[in-house]
């Protein structure tokens, strides 16, 4: 018999496990990947924080814990430190009892609960989402999945490396009403750029004006700057300004906890009423999906988060990751100032995150990953974390090659 299947076509890989498996098959030992994003230490290996260990020998230890289900929404001491955790301790909106939150499949779990809420909920049935342009690939593939159309705002600058504020305050402004924007409050990625304070409150503006609603993504919170209050300032300003929003979490960066899937959608509402029905519908939403959310990662973050030592020794750990991007991308940019690579280089200093979008081409990081074996993915995007001072120098002298000779 033939199969019902047949006609069904094979999907494309992803894009970063490929160049992963890619890096992995490699057998040159100068071999250098600059595409996971995920932390590595001077050594180029994983890292777990130190703070996670001590919780994991205080849970191990601790006889009250079990395998029992958690809430349909999560662990609440996990859900509340989150939401407090991005909105500050002295959030108004938490005070006043509007804020909500689900404990989801890390970020991308929390995008997806949010995205499929506002595709059965949100009144305005025909917006779509605006994304910047570029993202993070998966944020087109989540709206689109729940049904809501995708459009792009302007983002990069490729003449200055940096914010086009003028295309994306323009992308705002002729949206129309009510439309949707995905918005990364720090560490953008993939290009490391950031707004301003004061551009932040220029978006806000155009934002209030024309009523679009706000969903932030924040996967990197402490990580970018090393500060946890001065990551999380757009979110705290829009929240000030009054917005109604989503805020996806992820701890899987800033904790270390990429395969225990720790995410969070804190939800600010207008009034408690809303943000209790909001709170049961994603709840609704998520029992058909997951049933209910897996404990040991959230465990985890709530017990760093609501312990004062704990969470002093994570700010040090986070200080520990920020910093070496920090010196990394000094190091690449002193390396490349060197070598008088042709160009202005400054940008690889001035973004700030995991990420630096080069701006190289597609045809020279071909070349990068044939001939110099260094694996990046074809937008120039590279993971400061994946450098070193072993691998540095060699990484610039090859961007020095491909940009004189590519």
């Amino acid at each position: 018999m033939a199969s019902v299947f047949e006609n069904v076509t094979a999907a494309p890989a992803d894009i970063i496990f490929a160049l992963t498996a890619d890096y992995k098959a490699d057998p040159n030992p100068s071999k250098v990947n600059l595409g996971v994003g995920a932390y590595r230490t001077e050594e180029g290996k994983p890292w777990v924080l130190p703070v996670v260990h001590k919780a994991d020998h205080i849970m191990v230890d601790d006889e009250n814990l079990d395998h029992e289900y958690l809430p349909i929404l999560g662990l609440e001491n996990f859900r509340k430190a989150s939401a407090k955790l991005i909105l500050g301790a002295d959030s108004k909106a938490i005070a006043e009892g509007r804020v909500g939150a689900a404990q989801c499949i890390s970020g991308t779990g929390a995008v997806y609960a949010g995205a499929h809420f506002l595709s059965k909920h949100y009144p305005f049935k025909s917006a779509a989402c605006y994304i910047s342009k570029p993202t993070w690939a998966n944020h087109r593939a989540i709206f689109e999945g729940v049904g809501i159309p995708v459009l792009e705002y302007p983002y990069w600058d490729a003449e200055t490396k940096g914010l086009d504020l003028q295309g994306m305050l323009g992308a705002m402004e002729a949206a129309p009403s009510g439309s949707i924007f995905l918005l990364h409050p720090c560490a953008h990625n993939p290009t490391g750029v950031d707004p301003t304070p004061d551009q932040w409150k220029q978006i806000a503006d155009v934002m209030e004006s024309k009523g679009h609603f706000t969903f932030f993504d924040t996967a990197y919170q402490g990580f970018a700057s090393g500060s946890l209050d001065k990551d999380a300032y757009s979110v705290r300003y829009f929240v000030e300004r009054g917005f109604e929003m989503f805020i996806a979490q992820s701890f899987s960066k800033n904790f270390g906890l990429y395969s225990e899937r720790a995410g969070n959608l804190t939800i600010v509402a207008r009034t408690p009423e809303i943000k209790n029905k909001i709170e049961s519908q994603i709840a609704k939403a998520q029992r058909a999906v997951i049933s209910n959310p897996p404990a040991y990662g959230s465990r985890v973050v709530s017990l760093v988060l609501n312990d004062e030592t704990l969470y002093k020794e994570w700010e040090g750990n986070l200080s520990t990751m920020a910093n070496r991007i920090i010196s990394m991308r000094q190091a690449l940019f002193d390396e490349l100032k060197n070598l008088g690579t042709p160009g202005t280089w400054n940008h690889i200093v001035d973004q700030i995150g995991m990420f630096s979008f080069t701006g190289l081409t597609t045809p020279q990081v071909k070349v990068l990953k044939e001939k110099y074996h260094v694996y990046l993915t074809d937008n120039g995007r590279i993971s400061m974390a994946g450098l070193n001072t072993k691998n540095v120098k060699y990484f610039a002298q090859a961007v020095d090659d491909v940009v004189r000779n590519h």
